[in-house]
């Protein structure tokens, strides 16, 4: 199960910053691209406000 980014992000970028195969990109919020997600976690370690989730 790849991860995605909920409406709970505020778009600061902790998650772009720690992904190891640059999944992530800036939108209105950060948008994981579910192919290229390797479900690692990174994201949601970063994340300060847990808006990435397992999909």
């Amino acid at each position: 199960m790849s991860y995605k980014i909920t409406d709970a992000c505020i778009a600061c970028g902790a998650c772009a910053a720690e992904c190891p195969v640059e999944a992530i990109s800036e939108g209105d919020i950060y948008v994981i691209d579910e192919d290229a997600c390797i479900e690692c976690g990174a994201c949601a370690d970063a994340c300060p406000v847990e808006a990435p989730v397992q999909d």
